[in-house]
Order: C-alpha cells, then structure tokens, then sequence
C-alpha cells in the first residue's frame, strides 16, 4: 500500500490549534504540540467548570436565601420546610432573587411558610 502524506489537511489543523492558542504565554501559542496540549486541557476545564458553575451558583442562592430569611427572624431550613408544607413552588434561584430585588414579597413568602410550619 502506498503512503499518503496528510500535508494541506495536517497544515490546516495545526493553523487551526494556533490561532485557537493565541495569547498564551511562551511556546504554547506558536509550537503545535504545546499548543494541543493547551487547548485540550482549557477544553477539558471549561467543561468542568460549566458544571461547578451550576454548584457554586447553588451555594449563593441559599446564602442569600438564608440571610434574607434570618432577618425574618427563621432560618433557612425551617423556611425550605414551611414552603413545602405550604406547597409553594418557588426555586432557589428566584427565591435568592425575590430575596435581593424585593424585600417586602419575600416577607410575605416568610410569612406562608411561618403559618404553614
């Protein structure tokens, strides 16, 4: 069997990785190797991290859940179980929402869930 040289597909691909590198520091925006090794691990972070992001934004929501609940005077898990035996169906993240941007709502939502326990 013959050989087939891959010139103008491989000269492609690695121009391709290059400009993908472009900014890095050292050797790893100008030699294909470093560069492929930089692009897949950042690949593989920023996957990662979408993930993590959806965690993290969790934990801020009950923080600020929490704070806002605190101030009215029931912490956070009572309020969670308040709102469950008073079947409102409000998520955390508009909970945190309604929590920062309107004080007084989130009051009466406390107060539900304060009859409801």
């Amino acid at each position: 069997m013959t050989r087939v040289k891959g010139g103008k597909v491989t000269h492609l691909r690695h121009k391709k990785v290059i400009k993908y590198n472009k900014g890095n520091f050292g050797t790893r925006h100008s030699l294909f190797r470093r560069a492929n090794e930089t692009m897949l691990k950042s690949l593989w972070y920023a996957y990662r991290d979408r993930r993590d992001r959806k965690r993290d934004l969790r934990k801020l929501w009950i923080t600020r859940i929490n704070a806002a609940a605190r101030e009215n005077g029931l912490p956070y898990s009572k309020f969670i179980y308040g709102m469950k035996k008073a079947d409102i169906q409000l998520n955390r993240k508009m909970l945190a929402d309604i929590a920062v941007r309107d004080p007084k709502a989130f009051a009466t939502v406390i107060e539900k869930a304060k009859a409801a326990i």
